[in-house]
């Protein structure tokens, strides 16, 4: 902790003003140096199984178009036509056969990004149609995802993505076990919410809340209503109830363990945050990954994606009561959110908040917002 978060004694220490919740300003600086600057968890990979597959997703301020190139690759470009700045693809998702065609002045573009054609494009053999291709978007695979980054020079995937797993579990094996990357969507529930991203990063780091509003929760996790999250603790898992038999709304049965977990992982549920914008839950029968994609001060638009062994989806088996219970703490957790933004810009919350002892951990997320953002936006 800085000398900073003892300003108000041992047991209360200050959250960020207010103004970094609800500052457009505030938020045009994160768009550059936090979703602009870092690896970004864009798109699930088994969703773009063909060639010519595609999906378009907002990274900060800018568009980036993922594709399935025919090698069976994995691209990402910036979405912008190197002519006159149209963008290229307006579609959120779909599938092309070859290229992708700039509705503006008809340059097309291959699978690769290269220019291919253009009208007059044969008057013109001086234009490098490398050179002119689309821009390049760096992009890494792990757990089942395309994460992307906008930087020029993209920071060490390993240090700041698989990094965050290891930290937090302390095992670079943990992860790994649940092998996500070879389970099968289940199921994909997508919410609005009006709230700024960093309320729901704290909401889902502490667990002060879970006895107030998450009844479903902590029937089966007991040990969050006393207020400690499962994150505060490198390494821990919180345990099932005795009477749970898995991780369900009612606390029945839910599948089978997943194949290579170890038998500490059984009957435990483990949470990561993936800064800045994924949260990654460990169950022993599934995984649920939530992606966030900010796209103002106050609006944040969240995927949650259930995942389970590929013979539990094809076999069409009843997914509802192991979705609903992350369904209900999603809306319960969303709804907190959204009551807590409107007082961003009151007076009262002027100079911010208060974390207590459980959610002191908190307190290095911020550090990590001030860092990022730099010198120029003082703490209080």
């Amino acid at each position: 902790m800085t000398s900073e978060a003892t300003e108000i004694g041992t047991s209360l220490l200050r959250t960020l003003p207010g103004r970094y919740y609800c500052d457009p300003a505030v938020f045009a600086r994160e768009q550059e140096h936090v979703f602009e600057s870092l690896w970004f968890c864009a798109v699930r990979a088994a969703e773009l199984e063909r060639p010519g597959a595609f999906r378009t997703v907002r990274v900060g301020r800018e568009s980036v178009l993922v594709v399935r190139t025919r090698q069976g690759a994995l691209r990402a470009f910036l979405n912008v036509c190197r002519h006159r700045g149209a963008r290229v693809c307006a579609e959120e998702s779909g599938t092309v056969r070859r290229s992708f065609q700039c509705p503006y002045h008809a340059w097309t573009y291959d699978l690769e990004g290269r220019l291919v054609a253009a009208p007059n494009l044969v008057r013109m053999p001086d234009v490098d149609r490398e050179e002119r291709g689309l821009l390049r978007v760096a992009l890494r695979e792990w757990l089942g995802y395309a994460w992307v980054c906008l930087a020029e020079e993209p920071p060490s995937f390993e240090d700041t993505v698989i990094g965050a797993a290891t930290e937090r579990l302390g095992d670079p094996e943990a992860v790994e076990r649940y092998r996500t990357g070879e389970l099968a969507l289940g199921r994909r529930i997508s919410y609005d919410v009006r709230a700024n991203w960093k309320l729901i990063v704290e909401n889902f780091m502490e667990c002060y809340h879970c006895a107030t509003i998450h009844p479903e929760l902590t029937h089966v996790l007991p040990e969050f209503a006393k207020g400690f999250a499962a994150q505060y603790f490198v390494g821990h898992g919180a345990a099932f109830a005795d009477g749970a038999e898995g991780f369900t709304v009612d606390g029945g049965a839910g599948f089978g363990r997943l194949s290579g977990l170890v038998d500490a992982q059984d009957r435990r549920y483990y949470a990561i945050t993936v800064k800045p914008q994924v949260f990654v839950n460990l169950v022993p029968d599934h995984v649920i990954v939530l992606r966030m994609f900010p796209t103002a001060v106050d609006h944040t638009v969240i995927e949650c994606d259930w995942l389970y062994a590929p013979e539990v989806v094809a076999s069409g088996a009843d997914l509802s009561r192991s979705v609903e219970l992350f369904h209900r703490v999603n809306l319960q957790d969303f709804d907190a959110c959204e009551r807590t933004q409107p007082a961003m810009d009151s007076r009262a919350y002027r100079h911010g908040g208060v974390l207590v002892p459980s959610e002191h951990h908190i307190r290095a997320f911020h550090d990590w917002v001030l860092k990022r953002l730099g010198p120029g936006l003082p703490r209080s």
